[in-house]
């Protein structure tokens, strides 16, 4: 299963240039409010180097990658949270993302309309912020009706509940997000069948100018942006420039190259979004690999041999055995398992053994 982002924030921002550049889905882009109704979907391969090797050892018939589903969700708008601009079904959207990208505006264009009449990024986060949590304060008081009735028994896990619930609504009523809140794992695991909107996490896209994409700094609107999100949400910025990303996608991969460099940027938007994702969901990226194929599977750092096993089959779990495992530069030098078997670098490890990025395994199971 692709890992769902949803990309969101104010109307006009650059979200759906931002998501034809990402997935060359050509979305329609237009000048008003609410071009985008229905969210455009587009699933785009993970870019990584590691698993082509390892398929090239393995001389694999297919090499399957990892996939990101972005989902170019409609501009919020003030008012989302009580219907205004189509806001609840904007948001019913938002709540069956795994994580957010927040575009913001950072340029200056005449040519296309601001929703708030003027270019101020701190407030347009907060806007979309504001309605997040509206919403979540609305989820928590339909459950708190049903919470209080079910307190009333004295059973420990309604009383608990409840008190929980109205300590996150407390924390939502001073407008502090659910996913910054000071939460042990029993107390988030009570609110998580609630699938809160500002618990979700969120990476930040400034979308400069073109003079300022390779020199942000340089970009009054970003410095502030930068400054303001990594100091009151603890989380990244990246520049990025929509329409020179979208250009970059039509490229092929020397030119695009070539472009970079010129702009003296390191990588493309696309791996520098992904990259960032994957490292604010904490995932990490185990393989597997056969005659029929090299595959690969990202699972949250922490994930166990079985529960690994679990993500490629549910029989893989329940019958596990034990797992071969090696890393990925040791199979590919030792071209495979055996000559690696050989050198005693191939690993027998059981069900509790974590997994480790870059591990390739081999599932042993009745």
């Amino acid at each position: 299963m692709s890992l769902k982002c949803g990309i969101i924030g104010l109307p006009n921002v650059g979200k759906s240039t931002l998501f034809n550049a990402l997935t060359c889905a050509g979305a329609e882009v237009q000048n008003y409010a609410f071009c985008t109704i229905d969210p455009n979907v587009g699933v785009v391969s993970v870019p990584d180097e590691r698993i082509s090797l390892i398929h090239q050892t393995a001389k694999s018939k297919k090499e399957v990658q990892a996939t990101v589903e972005f989902v170019d969700i409609a501009g919020l708008v003030k008012g989302a949270s009580r219907g205004e601009g189509l806001g609840n079904q904007f948001l019913s959207h938002v709540r069956e993302m795994d994580a957010l990208i927040h575009v913001v505006r950072c340029f200056e264009d005449k040519n296309v309309s601001h929703v708030h009449g003027q270019i101020k990024p701190i407030d347009d986060i907060e806007t979309v912020n504001i309605e997040l949590i509206l919403k979540d304060i609305e989820t928590i008081d339909k459950r708190l009706e049903k919470a209080e009735k079910m307190a009333k028994t004295n059973k420990k896990e309604y009383l608990e509940e409840l008190e929980i619930l109205k300590n996150v609504k407390e924390e939502l009523s001073k407008d502090n997000k659910v996913r910054d809140l000071d939460l042990d794992d029993k107390q988030r695991n009570i609110i998580k069948p609630l699938n809160l909107l500002s618990e979700k996490p969120v990476l930040y896209l400034a979308n400069v100018e073109f003079e300022s994409y390779s020199k942000a700094l340089e970009s009054t609107n970003f410095k502030d942006l930068k400054e303001h999100v990594e100091k009151a949400m603890n989380t990244e910025v990246i520049p990025i420039n929509a329409k020179t990303e979208s250009e970059l996608r039509e490229l092929e991969p020397e030119e695009r190259q070539e472009f970079l460099e010129e702009l003296n940027i390191e990588k493309a938007g696309l791996e520098r979004v992904i990259k960032s994702t994957y490292d604010m969901l904490d995932l990490i990226t185990f393989y597997t690999t056969n005659e029929k194929e090299t595959r690969a599977w990202p699972v949250k750092r922490g994930t166990s041999a079985k529960e690994g096993a679990g993500k490629i089959h549910t029989d893989m779990s329940e019958g596990f055995i034990k797992a071969e495992v090696i890393n990925w530069e040791d199979y590919v030098k030792l071209n495979g398992f055996s000559q690696a078997k050989e050198q005693g670098l191939v690993r027998f490890e059981g069900k509790e053994y974590l997994i480790n990025d870059g591990d390739v395994i081999y599932f042993h199971f009745k």
